[in-house]
């Protein structure tokens, strides 16, 4: 099993899940974070990081996130990875309530 990164990371883009993660397991894309199934070990020491609560265990998902499993393993093999926080977008505390994002994230 592994760790899924849902719609609200989009836009929002926090790194403090990265700063704990053992095995370096997150890839970065231009306004989202993803988790590469292929290396997390399931230790979900990065849920309580995430201040959007976008981070769940993939048994949690949502039925309407269910997109995200599928999104965050094909990601995973293009995105690079990203081992150390780095500062949120100017613009993610605008973004961290928003619903419905998945139109803006970009690849």
């Amino acid at each position: 099993m592994t760790h899924v990164v849902l719609e609200s990371c989009i836009r929002c883009k926090y790194t403090d899940c990265v700063d704990v993660c053992p095995v370096d397991c997150f890839r970065e894309g231009p306004n989202f974070l993803i988790i590469d199934p292929d290396e997390c070990i399931d230790c979900a020491v990065c849920i309580p990081e995430c201040p959007v609560n976008a981070i769940v265990p993939e048994e949690d998902v949502p039925s309407d996130q269910l997109a995200f499993i599928k999104l965050n393993a094909d990601l995973s093999k293009k995105w690079p990875s990203i081992t150390k926080r780095k500062p949120a977008p100017p613009d993610a505390d605008e973004w961290k309530d928003v619903k419905n994002k998945l139109d803006q994230l970009q690849r």
